[in-house]
């Protein structure tokens, strides 16, 4: 069997400043804090178009036109946020409907417990499920599956993965090239195996899924090359 830290390490040889943006992330810190713009990414997310070319210039467009003159400047004014300023940025009803009510249920959360929209979204997320997401408040929501889930649940401080198709693809290889055999076809049971890969290797679960989507190609270059710059912005 070949030794797996080294082979994960070779992975992550190829990013650079991933475990501050990771670190960024689990502190809630993404997008200069603004839980507004991580549920409006979330929500965009959720879709599965490329996060960086369509993405993140949309959700950029969304602070530029309604964040940063304060139109939405919070969890209220985004669940009460009307659909035809909504649809003339992000045309895709099911994640305007998604980010509103996840906005609603947080702020009656934050509400309910006395919170601010940053505390409210950690004591979601700390108090979050894997197992059994579907019964989530969140998970709940018309919208939301377990992918969107977990990228939630991670902007929220919890160091965990999103179980896509670009996360199991690396996670597949890594497994292959080391030698292992673990279970990723679940997308409970592939979390449950970066956790695991995470306890053999010392890197995070967050910086492996975050890795995984890095290392892609986009034209001649890989996404960490094309974007680093973006990532301190995000």
């Amino acid at each position: 069997m070949k030794d797996l830290p080294q082979v994960i390490s070779a992975y992550m040889s190829r990013t650079t400043g991933i475990r501050e943006h990771c670190a960024r992330c689990l502190r809630t810190e993404r997008w200069d804090g603004s839980v507004v713009l991580m549920i409006v990414d979330a929500a965009f997310t959720s879709i599965g178009l490329n996060y960086f070319t369509a993405v993140v210039p949309k959700v950029m467009k969304f602070k530029e036109e309604l964040v940063d003159c304060g139109k939405v400047k919070d969890l209220e004014s985004l669940r009460n946020l009307p659909e035809e300023k909504a649809k003339s940025i992000w045309r895709n009803k099911r994640s305007w409907q998604a980010a509103k009510s996840i906005a609603s249920y947080l702020y009656e959360l934050g509400e309910m417990e006395g919170l601010d929209e940053r505390r409210a979204f950690r004591f979601w997320a700390a108090n979050s499920q894997l197992e059994g997401w579907r019964e989530d408040p969140i998970g709940k929501i018309s919208g939301v599956g377990i992918t969107t889930f977990q990228y939630l649940r991670m902007m929220g401080g919890v160091d965990t993965a999103m179980p896509d198709k670009i996360v199991r693809k690396v996670v597949k290889q890594i497994l292959y090239e080391a030698e292992l055999d673990m279970p990723t076809e679940r997308e409970i049971d592939l979390v449950r195996t970066i956790e695991r890969l995470s306890e053999l290797s010392g890197y995070g679960p967050i910086e492996i899924c975050w890795m995984t989507w890095l290392i892609q190609p986009e034209g001649k270059m890989i996404r960490m090359s094309k974007y680093r710059n973006l990532l301190d912005k995000i």
